[in-house]
């Protein structure tokens, strides 16, 4: 099956995300809105589910300013 925007409806889209994601209504720690907010681009056709992942992944910070070299002990 394939998840491309050409290929599915809204409401596909829709589900296959609810899918993805498990129980939305179920989530006690307030992230599943979140986690549904950064889908929705693809939900509304306007991006590739792909995409969003690529965007979420760009946008992460891991706290550390950069790595750090190591002197060459030769």
């Amino acid at each position: 099956m394939s998840l491309l925007i050409k290929d599915t409806t809204k409401e596909e889209r829709e589900r296959i995300v609810a899918e993805s994601v498990g129980n939305i209504e179920g989530g006690c720690d307030g992230c599943a809105p979140g986690i549904l907010e950064m889908y929705q681009p693809y939900i509304d056709g306007k991006m590739e589910l792909r995409e969003c992942n690529m965007k979420f992944r760009a946008s992460y910070v891991s706290g550390e300013e950069a790595p750090t070299r190591k002197s060459c002990v030769m």
